[in-house]
């Protein structure tokens, strides 16, 4: 099956994304402490994440071309951020510093035995877009605009522009926000976590939850990961489920493993690939992505990918 879309046969990017960056705090301990307890870490390290961002820098990896609009800091995280974003190629020429801001941080603990993480973040506000401060000119510049939803009325203002312009808009959502309903039927691909459907729809069922989503708001493909399952989409009246691939040497850490998928999955399409072989390809840089801690440190490249994949 191909996805019911047409993307523009050629842009400027390959795929543009508007929305989080952030700088990740990794600490890997034996086991998930329990409450009002100590506990030694086996390891921290400091790494850039965030969805959109990482997105983008996992789409250039794999040999795509890809700009980035967000917001940093001006503090020290927000350098790092913006230099691990121009390392990897991604171009920033629409992401803003904020004077005087802290950029997004996040304390993420990852259990040893089974790479699993949680999270505990910030965002400060000054980071934040209204509608009328969305980076236009990019939206439409790029094949597909990938937006996280984190700024709904800003993220409307980039998909309106966008599919009037034959750009396809996909999105990372995994919780409700203000301004949500009037975003999500601009979304051609919405591919969200697992929890989002129920909390969005009340629906417990996976299924029906995502018969339910797509009735409402008529993406053309709608979707869930599953972790260690893999994912589940609806298209065309029809379910695909998808594995997943077992991580190589073992799961690391799941951090931006959603991310990471979604990249793959976008580079399917882009690729010119049947939906099933985008949602294979998806599962492989997700399983690939946890081999290493942190959200990017192993994103596959092209040839690791295909490698993969033979094997």
């Amino acid at each position: 099956m191909r996805v019911p879309l047409q993307l523009p046969a050629q842009r400027e990017f390959d795929a543009v994304g508007f929305g989080l960056n952030a700088v990740d705090h990794l600490i890997v301990v034996p086991e998930y402490p329990a409450f009002d307890s100590k506990m030694r870490f086996r390891e921290h390290q400091l790494s850039a994440g965030g969805q959109t961002a990482t997105a983008m820098a996992a789409l250039q990896r794999l040999g795509m071309k890809t700009a980035y609009a967000g917001r940093f800091g001006s503090d020290e995280e927000g350098k790092f951020g913006l230099q691990t974003l121009q390392s990897e190629n991604v171009n920033v020429d629409f992401a803003q510093v904020i004077d005087g801001a802290h950029n997004q941080i996040a304390f993420i603990i990852v259990d040893a035995q089974t790479g699993e993480r949680t999270i505990v973040w910030n965002r400060d506000e000054r980071l934040a877009y209204a509608a009328h401060e969305a980076p236009m000119q990019l939206a439409s510049r790029g094949r597909v605009l990938h937006i996280d939803a984190h700024d709904p009325p800003a993220c409307a203002a980039m998909a309106q522009a966008a599919r009037a312009a034959g750009t396809i808009v996909s999105a990372d959502i995994d919780n409700i926000y203000e301004g949500l309903p009037e975003l999500l039927p601009l979304i051609d691909i919405l591919v969200t976590s697992a929890e989002f459907p129920h909390r969005l729809t009340g629906i417990s069922d996976e299924r029906t939850s995502l018969v339910e989503l797509k009735a409402r708001y008529g993406c053309a493909l709608v979707g869930m990961t599953l972790g260690a399952r893999g994912a589940l989409v609806y298209c065309e009246e029809q379910f695909i489920e998808s594995p997943a691939f077992e991580v190589p040497g073992g799961c690391l850490d799941t951090t931006g493993s959603g991310d990471a998928f979604r990249s793959g999955f976008l580079y399917g399409m882009l690729c010119g690939e049947e939906l099933e072989m985008s949602l294979r390809i998806a599962n492989a840089v997700a399983a690939l992505k946890c081999r290493g801690l942190g959200a990017r440190a192993a994103l596959p490249t092209e040839n690791e990918l295909k490698k993969f994949l033979k094997s």
